[in-house]
């Protein structure tokens, strides 16, 4: 998949997400998804690593090198009680706002920077695949048939 069609496919994940946020009711903000968590903690969830994804660039480009912590697997299970306080429409409008603005950012990257950060995991890029997977759990328990 070419660069181009990434940014698309992350352009096109963000407004999903957008979308399906949008109509979202509070009861349905609340509801379990398959991994056990709500909506809202989904949401988060997403955010956060978007999150993560703009502060790998943002150290990247001051060190004029690619920087990545690692981070323990087992974060998203430490990190979901902090999640869980989160106010439901605040975790929405967050996953939304985060999405779009990170979007923006990588699309304004340098192509050495796109390049590294491929090496190092095209999912860093490609946030299309991560937002996708959790917007399909979402719809799964929110979407009337």
């Amino acid at each position: 998949m070419d660069i181009q069609s990434i940014y698309q496919a992350n352009r096109e994940s963000t407004e999903r997400l957008k979308n399906i946020v949008l109509r979202l009711s509070n009861e349905e903000l609340n509801r379990i998804v398959k991994n056990n968590w709500p909506v809202y903690v989904t949401l988060a969830h997403i955010a956060f690593w978007d999150m993560r994804v703009i502060h790998v660039i943002e150290m990247s480009k001051k060190n004029n090198a690619i920087v990545a912590p690692t981070f323990d697997i087992q974060l998203n299970d430490i990190m979901t009680p902090l999640l869980r306080v989160i106010p439901p429409m605040a975790a929405a409008d967050l996953a939304i706002k985060t999405a779009g603005a990170l979007d923006v950012m990588l699309e304004a990257c340098p192509a050495d920077l796109i390049d590294g950060l491929m090496k190092l995991n095209p999912r860093m890029v490609n946030r299309s695949l991560h937002r996708n997977n959790h917007v399909d759990a979402i719809e799964a328990v929110t979407v009337q048939k």
